[in-house]
């Protein structure tokens, strides 16, 4: 009798020991308040109870074009003022048109931004000529490049067949666009692109990869995909460790130039 109650004390107090840790386990962060509604003692009977006041989030407004108050304008019509050529670091080259849009200026070099971004949200609109010049990869080829290694592909893809992972909208031979989203060739096409930089410890190994998410004319194309590395023409991807750096926009150099316009960034926490 004595052992057979020496034994429920144990079990009782290895019990008792095991429901403390586990309450001890649970977040006190108001953030995890709804996340974590099972594990409360008691279930909420108020809607107050689950209510977050603060912190507030921060008022962002729209001005001209839709641009958000907290954005950076890269290009806004009025000048190349952000950008230098990718080659050499001298100043822009490229086209200013009368419309607010620039056009590549064939043979003047790759643009490249003056600052250098991290995780961000990109906005830019581009379009094709309306002359159709070229076929396959060589018809309004460019490209945006996030830290200037990360391509999200710009083509006219009309009537014009190409390797689908370097279609419009592809990244760059790595993932296919879920859909070809692209607008008339000579209309405005919109790019919306959520980018997520990469991770590397100090021995310079990749321990977290980039992720792209690519709205195209509002249609979601690419959604969170995970980069495996720089673009390569040829061969794999590669994953040097890199921190901030630029957005670049392609010169192809093949005669069929596309224009942009209206293009601005929001930086975000990694």
């Amino acid at each position: 009798m004595i052992k057979k109650l020496i034994l429920s004390v144990v079990v009782l107090s290895f019990f008792g020991c095991k429901e403390t840790v586990k309450s001890n386990d649970v977040s006190e962060s108001p953030l995890d308040t709804i996340s974590n509604i099972s594990n409360q003692e008691k279930e909420p009977t108020k809607p107050e109870e689950t209510e977050i006041w603060e912190p507030k989030p921060p008022k962002v407004n729209l001005g001209k074009n839709r641009v958000p108050s907290d954005a950076i304008v890269l290009f806004d019509g009025k000048n190349l003022d952000e950008w230098i050529v990718a080659e050499d670091s001298t100043a822009a080259k490229w086209i200013l048109n009368k419309d607010g849009s620039m056009t590549v200026n064939s043979g003047s070099g790759t643009l490249q931004t003056k600052r250098n971004f991290g995780s961000i949200q990109l906005h830019l609109e581009w379009k094709s000529p309306t002359k159709i010049l070229g076929k396959g990869q060589s018809r309004a080829n460019s490209g945006v490049f996030i830290q200037q290694r990360y391509e999200v592909q710009i083509l006219d893809n009309n009537d014009n067949d190409t390797y689908v992972n370097g279609q419009v909208g592809a990244i760059y031979k790595q993932s296919i666009p879920a859909v070809n989203a692209a607008v008339p060739t000579g209309e405005w096409n919109i790019y919306d692109i959520i980018f997520h930089t990469p991770e590397f410890d100090a021995s310079g190994k990749k321990i977290k990869s980039g992720t792209m998410t690519v709205l195209h004319n509002g249609v979601l194309i690419q959604d969170h995909f995970e980069i495996q590395g720089a673009v390569a023409y040829i061969g794999w991807p590669t994953n040097e460790p890199h921190g901030k750096a630029p957005i670049q926009l392609q010169d192809h150099n093949d005669g069929s130039k596309p224009s942009f316009r209206n293009i601005w960034v929001r930086e975000l926490k990694s």
